[in-house]
């Protein structure tokens, strides 16, 4: 197993998390990252998730093999990796909408199964940039810059 494939195993559970933290992001997008997703599901994210706090349940879903259904205190959203210079992003949409409305995550999970996810920040992906590639290029521009990033979020799997 090559390295960025190992890394990415480990990274993926963020996905669930981003889902049911869509609308305390306050950052909404008309776009999403990428267009498809870049990677198939992981299914260890695939169950019910609490947050460290014990506030926030969740429950994803495998709708196909790129794609996961994620529901959070009664709203439906769909989830899928959206990896940029080889980071982990996932796009997560609301789909109970009359418009495309998206969230953007990125995560890490560590070897102890905490989930640490972070919102992408308005301030630096502003919430009307109106194309994928517009979006990639100022998520690429910004990954050093801590401002990209909201607070850290911690949550883990159910078991």
């Amino acid at each position: 197993m090559n390295r960025v494939t190992s890394i990415a195993q480990k990274l993926t559970p963020g996905i669930v998390v981003a889902a049911c933290c869509f609308i305390i992001s306050g950052c909404i997008y008309d776009v999403p990252i990428t267009a498809k997703a870049t990677r198939k599901i992981d299914a260890r994210l695939l169950g019910n998730w609490t947050s460290k706090d014990g506030k926030d349940k969740m429950k994803v879903v495998k709708l196909d093999d790129s794609n996961y259904i994620v529901s959070c205190d009664g709203d439906l959203y769909r989830a899928y990796h959206s990896d940029v210079a080889d980071t982990p992003f996932v796009s997560v949409q609301k789909l109970e909408s009359d418009k495309p409305q998206y969230a953007y995550w990125t995560w890490k999970l560590s070897d102890d199964g905490t989930l640490s996810l972070r919102n992408v920040s308005d301030k630096v992906v502003p919430d009307d940039t109106k194309n994928t590639a517009s979006v990639q290029k100022l998520l690429k521009k910004n990954l050093q810059n801590p401002a990209l990033f909201g607070d850290v979020l911690q949550m883990t799997k159910d078991k």
